[in-house]
């Protein structure tokens, strides 16, 4: 069903290691590095205050290198990635192989939380918060609310994006440019999926899924006063859910897990019967220097530590 599909003992990928994902770059004018491994990973290369160049490794598995101390080092190398500094955030914890590279730790791991779109539908009805749940159970039985969805994706006139810059402006974040989400449904066909809930006419709530190989991603949505009363969003998540579920796709990532300063989308996300997965970190490798840098990050080692690969 899905091209480049993995081996079936492979956890579906992250977004930013996937070929939609560099066919979107590409079409914005950028020129990410494709380097071969058991798996293609991605590398994006940056300028830091216009002078540096970086490479950056976003999520990459690196799970699929040989548990030989030297491998991960060995294949950066071979890469060409051997003069600018590297940044790598890796999909796992892995502080004992970046800590044998002599990389050094500069943000400790955060955590996504994922759906697992493998099991019946029953099971992931009886997985969700009980409050949650009644949210569910209400609306569907109000049968207030219609839900569609597009494969298409939205233009770029849909309110959507314009709910979403509001949004970013009062919260203080940055998403992706809607330029490259424009390119991500342009350059892969039938692979960014909106879902729209409308009370008789009117639109109330829509969120959009970005799909790659046999995951997808919560990318953004927006949800109006009359959409947050009517529990809109649970309902929208819900449906995403179930189709993407009957289209083949193993996991579904909500993104990530803030309880300090988004405590109600974390508990929203963890209610839908999402599971928290730890994320590797941050960490700084510049080759030239070998292992040099690893007695400055002794203090920040066991922050990083989650499951060795």
């Amino acid at each position: 069903m899905f091209d480049n599909m993995p081996h079936a003992n492979h956890r579906p990928g992250a977004l930013q290691q996937h070929p939609n994902f560099v066919a979107a770059l590409r079409a914005c004018g950028q020129a990410p590095l494709v380097l071969p491994m058991p798996y293609p990973t991605v590398i994006l290369r940056r300028k830091l205050g216009g002078r540096l160049p970086v490479a950056m490794l976003s999520r990459p598995d690196l799970r699929v290198l040989p548990p030989e101390p030297d491998a991960l080092r060995d294949w950066l190398l071979g890469a060409g990635l051997g003069r600018a500094p590297i940044l790598l955030s890796p999909d796992s914890p892995c502080a004992d192989r970046l800590d044998t590279l002599g990389a050094v730790p500069l943000m400790t791991p955060n955590s996504v939380a994922e759906i697992d779109l493998t099991i019946p539908e029953d099971q992931r009805r009886a997985r969700l918060h009980q409050k949650w749940r009644n949210r569910l159970t209400r609306v569907e039985t109000q049968n207030r609310l219609r839900v569609t969805e597009c494969i298409r994706g939205p233009a770029a006139s849909h309110w959507l994006f314009a709910a979403d810059r509001a949004l970013q402006r009062r919260r203080g974040y940055r998403n992706w440019p809607e330029a490259l989400t424009l390119a991500y449904g342009r350059e892969n066909p039938n692979q960014t999926v909106l879902f729209t809930a409308y009370d008789g006419r009117d639109p109330v709530a829509a969120m959009l899924f970005l799909r790659h190989g046999d995951a997808v991603t919560y990318h953004i949505g927006h949800s109006t006063a009359a959409g947050r009363t009517l529990s809109a969003h649970t309902l929208l998540l819900w449906h995403a859910a179930c189709w993407c579920a009957a289209q083949g796709h193993r996991r579904l990532d909500l993104g990530l897990i803030d309880t300090q300063h988004a405590a109600g989308l974390a508990r929203f996300k963890l209610g839908a019967g999402a599971v928290t997965r730890p994320l590797g970190g941050t960490w700084l490798w510049w080759p030239p220097l070998g292992k040099t840098l690893r007695c400055l990050a002794a203090l920040d080692r066991r922050s990083m530590r989650g499951q060795p690969i």
